[in-house]
């Protein structure tokens, strides 16, 4: 580690907070699911790849080796429902939008993970695992299917914390006569001779969901990894079908040590829904603000609380980020010290099971004190602060001046049509034609332009 500061994180598994110490310090792995391609990636799915994305830079600075999986899936229903709708092969349906996903979440700051393992890559080690459970009693064949007995592992259940009553309820478990617990579910399934399917012992098939992160893990990163992560929507049935099988494949060995979960996302404070209208897709967002002030929006509350997404909500991290962005601009002319400093305070409310509102109080500190700092040295030092948080949270990635003409987002907006435009005026003011100076200024408003005048000339930024 390179601080003294040590890394807590809030263990689903053991419900507390706990100090987070690797098996092996020189090989750190984190394992997070990824997404099902078959559609746009909404808000909500965007919230864990930003929130394990903050984790995998945190444990980047800390330790020398991190390996961070995050899978895609590539064969499942509804991925096959879509091919069959659009009358297209299912690669053409899981091509195109693991690519957007991949865009997408790249627009929002979010690094692509160490490895990016498919399912359909993966049917070799999942028959093998599947294989071993029902060696050792724990899976079954019945009807060209292969289910996990539930019963037969005690510890079912101590991820959620569910009773079965609830456990099968939640899961809404299919009602089938093959089955010989209601509770157990599907490992492998039976593929009609249109579906896509893999040879296997019991038949040609297909495997189910919770099977496939299983042998994507034991493939990548090995029978027991450091941190698990996901949505907690995924808490149950998933991760807790995900302890089941990898557990009882391999001799009772844990999956993870640390589970974490974020928490869902709202909108206006209602639930998101289809049947609302109103879920909110990654690929239009990022059309009509930053992906920097997207991240800004996931990050302003604690991952592991709901969040209540709003438009307002939006628009004022946009803002945030004005400020951030104009410190930095103010700093223009200083060289900071280091691309890697970090105040110690910063760094210690990430540490804190990461306290992004904290982490954040802190950033808008430095922010202020850049912005009244008049020695030379000093100011070098705090946007060496600027930058370095900035980094390990994934914000302040764009030059200043092309934040403020738009990052991208505009266009239509001409930044040396506006640099004459601004220098025009000058020269009218300059001349004292307040008339004509006065024009230019409504006519950059009217372009969604603001301009500032301040001692050391005129700035501009589009309005947001």
């Amino acid at each position: 580690m390179t601080t003294s500061l040590r890394l807590t994180l809030q263990n689903s598994l053991t419900r507390r907070k706990e100090v987070f110490e690797p098996a092996d310090p020189a090989r750190v792995t984190m394992y997070v699911c990824g997404p099902t391609v078959y559609n746009f990636a909404h808000i909500g799915n965007a919230r864990p790849a930003v929130v394990f994305d903050v984790l995998a830079r945190v444990l980047r600075r800390l330790y020398p080796h991190v390996v961070y999986a995050r899978n895609i899936t590539d064969i499942e229903d509804k991925i096959i429902a879509a091919a069959k709708e659009q009358g297209v092969e299912i690669s053409a349906i899981t091509d195109k939008y693991a690519n957007i996903y991949r865009d997408d979440m790249g627009t929002l700051g979010v690094l692509p993970p160490d490895i990016e393992p498919k399912a359909t890559e993966t049917v070799p080690g999942m028959i093998a695992m599947l294989e071993t459970l029902i060696a050792n009693g724990h899976a079954y064949a019945a009807d060209g299917h292969v289910l996990f007995n539930v019963p037969s592992y005690a510890e079912y259940g101590q991820l959620s914390g569910r009773d079965r009553d609830d456990m099968i309820a939640g899961a809404r478990v299919e009602v089938a006569p093959y089955k010989k617990d209601p509770a157990d579910f599907v490992l492998w399934k039976p593929s009609a001779p249109e579906q896509p399917g893999w040879d296997s012992p019991w038949g040609r098939g297909r495997p189910g969901w919770h099977i496939e992160c299983s042998a994507m893990i034991e493939k990548h990163l090995g029978t027991t990894i450091d941190i698990h992560g996901g949505g907690i929507d995924l808490q149950f049935p998933h991760h807790e079908n995900e302890i089941a099988q990898s557990n009882c494949a391999h001799g009772n060995a844990p999956l993870a040590r640390f589970w974490l979960h974020n928490g869902f996302v709202n909108i206006e404070k209602e639930k998101m829904s289809k049947s609302i209208g109103n879920v909110l897709l990654v690929h239009d967002l990022i059309k009509e603000a930053p992906g920097e002030a997207i991240r800004l929006a996931l990050l302003n509350g604690h991952y592991r609380q709901p969040l209540d997404w709003t438009a307002d909500g939006l628009m004022q991290s946009r803002r945030m980020l004005d400020r951030l962005y104009g410190a930095l601009r103010s700093l223009a002319d200083v060289e900071a010290q280091a691309n890697d400093a970090v105040p110690e305070a910063f760094l210690e409310a990430l540490l804190d099971d990461l306290n992004t509102p904290k982490a954040l109080a802190v950033l808008f500190d430095l922010a202020k004190q850049a912005n009244t700092a008049t020695d030379k040295a000093e100011r070098a030092r705090l946007k060496a602060a600027l930058l370095g948080s900035g980094y390990l949270i994934g914000l302040l990635q764009a030059d200043p001046e092309s934040w403020f003409a738009g990052a991208g987002l505009a266009p239509h907006i001409d930044a040396e049509e506006i640099e004459g435009l601004i220098a025009a005026r000058a020269a009218a003011r300059k001349a004292k034609d307040f008339k004509e100076s006065d024009r230019i200024r409504d006519e950059l408003a009217g372009r969604g332009i603001l301009i500032e005048d301040g001692p050391q000339g005129t700035t501009w930024r589009v309005a947001g």
